[in-house]
């Protein structure tokens, strides 16, 4: 259910962003006088699975979900439609128009995608506001995964700084960050009344962004272990722990935060055992169970948010539209910077790139409006970068050779433009195989 969900969402988003950035291309199109002869979502080779037509347009719903197109009259694109271009320019085709017009035409893809994916975030927190946990109100300090140990950090530190970057939000995303894309080296953290000062080795801060890692924790707020709900029949259920029980302890050994509940529990799997808990602050009390296979007792907890309080930005409509562009400008500035480490071999390519599983599954499991617009506004400016990049068959191709013609005054030759985009229509398709075949080896070895 949790894969249907997410592909659900995906297909929604993408759905949303294609036929919007195809719009970007085909209104400029009609003002100008550019005849447009498809508008697609979705690709149809060999058949549409919808299409009905309207004046010189086809309009439809193709089979295969990788991404959309307008066939343009008198444009070489994708479609590589070279009778068409043997024939004499026509006032109504794309070819005949000035430059400075069909530049806005190719431009307008990747304008209405810049435009809503700022917008997109601006609505979010105009809509949701801003939640954040501030780092001091971190009581007890952090626990770390086998990651977090390698990177030198221990159960009870306070992270103070990454970097040159304070660490004033608790959100583990920016430490990955500013290790692996800001190329910080150092990590200071409060440990036992004193500050110290952490190293971390270059492979061990390149490891964090790759694929091996992507559900690691690293590390999280230590607290106690309170029981938020029961699973039906659990061993915890049937020997009587109750909603908000206070787990103390595991075959007596003191447990006073739920990881240290979680290791003692990963080592009994399948045990009988005893936990002791506090009920209503002021009764203790043992239970008898025998844990399962798994090493689960069938106690859900309450988060961090239960036990820290957490502050929240509010913003007016006006307040949230720069406030949007910020943050998405942020969010593009990161997968700009990821990039170019990939091209430059900072960062492993097999290790950091995905195709449209591994965007599938960035996706919350349950639908959540907030998350799924979240994830649609990044979405929306990543796609407006990518086809901003000069290669032939992408816009930032069309209009790299449209700024030659402008500025030289010399138009490149239908045959060297159906060259161009053959090749550039090749570059893209190895790299959609690539990043899709990844996906498909990671699914296949686990």
């Amino acid at each position: 259910m949790e894969f249907l969900i997410k592909a659900a969402q995906l297909m929604l988003s993408l759905s949303i962003l294609v036929v919007l950035h195809e719009m970007g291309h085909f209104f400029p199109a009609r003002w100008f006088g550019t005849r447009v002869e498809k508008f697609y979502l979705f690709f149809n080779p060999g058949f549409s699975l919808f299409k009905y037509k309207r004046g010189d347009t086809e309009y439809g719903i193709g089979w295969l979900p990788l991404g959309g197109y307008v066939k343009i009259a008198g444009m070489i694109d994708e479609s590589f439609d070279s009778e068409q271009m043997k024939a004499e320019p026509q006032e109504w085709e794309f070819r005949s128009k000035p430059a400075w017009q069909r530049l806005i035409i190719m431009l307008g893809g990747v304008t209405v995608n810049f435009i809503l994916g700022f917008f997109i975030y601006a609505m979010i927190l105009w809509t949701y506001g801003e939640e954040y946990l501030p780092n001091d109100n971190i009581e007890y300090g952090i626990y770390v995964d086998s990651l977090g140990h390698e990177l030198g950090l221990r159960n009870g530190d306070h992270l103070l700084a990454v970097g040159n970057k304070q660490f004033t939000n608790f959100n583990p995303g920016v430490l990955i960050q500013e290790l692996t894309l800001e190329g910080a080296r150092n990590i200071k953290v409060r440990r036992d009344g004193n500050e110290v000062d952490l190293n971390v080795p270059d492979e061990v801060a390149r490891s964090l962004s790759g694929y091996k890692n992507q559900n690691s924790l690293i590390f999280d707020a230590r607290v106690p272990f309170v029981a938020s709900g029961l699973v039906k029949d659990s061993p915890a259920e049937k020997a009587g722990v109750q909603l908000e029980d206070k787990i103390i302890a595991f075959n007596g050994e003191p447990t006073p935060y739920f990881n240290d509940f979680q290791a003692l529990a990963q080592q009994n799997k399948g045990k009988d055992v005893t936990i002791t808990a506090i009920r209503n602050e002021t009764d203790t009390m043992d239970f008898a169970l025998t844990s399962t296979e798994s090493g689960a007792v069938g106690i859900y907890r309450f988060d961090k948010t239960y036990f820290f309080d957490t502050e929240r930005i509010d913003y007016t409509f006006l307040q949230s539209l720069p406030a949007g562009v910020a943050k998405g400008w942020d969010i593009l500035a990161l997968n700009v910077k990821a990039l170019g480490k990939i091209l430059t071999g900072k960062l492993s390519a097999s290790e950091n790139l995905g195709g449209f599983g591994s965007i599938g599954k960035m996706f919350d499991p349950v639908w959540n409006w907030e998350k799924f617009w979240f994830m649609t506004a990044a979405l929306s400016l990543i796609l407006a970068f990518m086809n901003l990049l000069p290669i032939p068959a992408l816009d930032g191709g069309h209009v790299m050779f449209l700024l030659y013609e402008v500025v030289s005054g010399r138009k490149p030759s239908d045959k060297f433009m159906e060259i161009a985009t053959m090749v550039g229509f090749v570059i893209v398709l190895s790299l959609v195989v690539y990043a899709n075949g990844l996906d498909l080896w990671r699914w296949i070895t686990g």
